[in-house]
């Protein structure tokens, strides 16, 4: 199905407008200082693209120099046991205890460069979905770099399996993949025979949303749950779409989420659907099945919290 060139209220919007709110996005992550994204060689397990521009680093025993930039992949390293060198800045997470001596690197959004030239490290940590804006950067200046894929769990868990095996810490890799395997076996039988309802979700900043589609992390989640994504089959995780267009899909239920900001965002959305008469339309709304998503358990990127966000939809489906 093809992208919808209209705005949520109905009216006809140019192809930028989609990038304008996502530069919307981009400019509040820098703001508060965090999400929660060479010569490059394909990885065969995940299809992440790791640099080699530093290939000639030190290959004795010594740790590995590490970098992260993100707050995920810091606890994901703390999890695997590993040192970090440099870690991020926020404002809105709790860095882990084990890295009160790493140097702050600055936002996930935009790393200091000069200070983790300083450093010095073997390799950067960082997430797919910036990979866009950080990879020529880290390019330029002839930093090594693996991105981490956060867009989905299973995404997330392939990444684990190639750190372990980069890191040689294929046990505790491997001890985070049974854990994951075995709470999706039980979870999948407690879910097995129930309805799967048509879902519509919606991500907003104060003054704007899209729809997340089945190929945002929001979206992976509702799948994953059981839910069926009315936008299943987008290639692009989040588009416009126009109200007409949402109505006659008919959703059983339309969830809400923020990319940041929720208490501001949540509010426009409850402004919104009071307003636009256009809601009063949707079967979800008349059955009072819309419901506001906490931005923690689904945000833009994958998080080690996905089963207690996995239970939360459970509760709603």
């Amino acid at each position: 199905m093809p992208n919808h060139k209209q705005s949520p209220w109905g009216a006809t919007v140019s192809r930028g407008a989609l990038a304008i709110f996502m530069a919307m996005l981009l400019a509040l992550s820098i703001i508060l200082l965090g999400c929660v994204d060479q010569h490059p060689e394909q990885n065969a397990e995940s299809g992440i693209q790791t640099s080699t521009a530093n290939q000639d680093a030190d290959q004795d025993n010594a740790s590995p120099r590490i970098v992260a930039t993100s707050i995920v992949i810091v606890q994901l390293a703390e999890k695997l046991d590993l040192d970090l060198l440099g870690i991020p800045e926020s404002s809105t997470a709790t860095t882990p205890e084990r890295y009160p001596e790493a140097t702050k690197v600055g936002p996930s959004m935009q790393p200091d460069l000069e200070i983790i030239k300083h450093i010095n490290p073997d390799i950067i940590l960082s997430p797919t979905t910036l990979k866009a804006d950080l990879e020529p950067q880290y390019q330029a200046a002839e930093l090594s770099s693996y991105f981490v894929d956060l867009r989905s769990v299973d995404g997330m868990y392939a990444s684990i399996k190639d750190l372990g095996t980069m890191f040689d810490r294929q046990a505790e890799a491997q001890s985070l993949l049974d854990e994951y395997e075995s709470f999706m076996q039980e979870f999948q039988a407690s879910t097995n025979g129930t309805k799967q309802p048509r879902v519509l979700i919606l991500m907003g900043l104060p003054g704007s949303y899209v729809v997340a589609t089945e190929q945002s992390y929001a979206g992976s989640l509702v799948k994953m749950a059981g839910g069926i994504n009315i936008y299943a089959n987008e290639t692009e995780e989040l588009i416009t779409a126009n109200t007409e267009d949402m109505v006659a899909r008919d959703p059983d239920i339309i969830l809400r989420t923020a990319h940041a900001l929720p208490e501001q965002v949540m509010q426009m959305f409850a402004e919104e659907f009071a307003s636009n008469d256009i809601w009063k339309h949707f079967r979800a709304v008349q059955e009072g099945r819309v419901y506001d998503l906490p931005t923690a358990q689904f945000g833009m990127s994958a998080t080690l919290e996905y089963p207690q966000a996995l239970q939360y939809l459970q509760g709603i489906f």
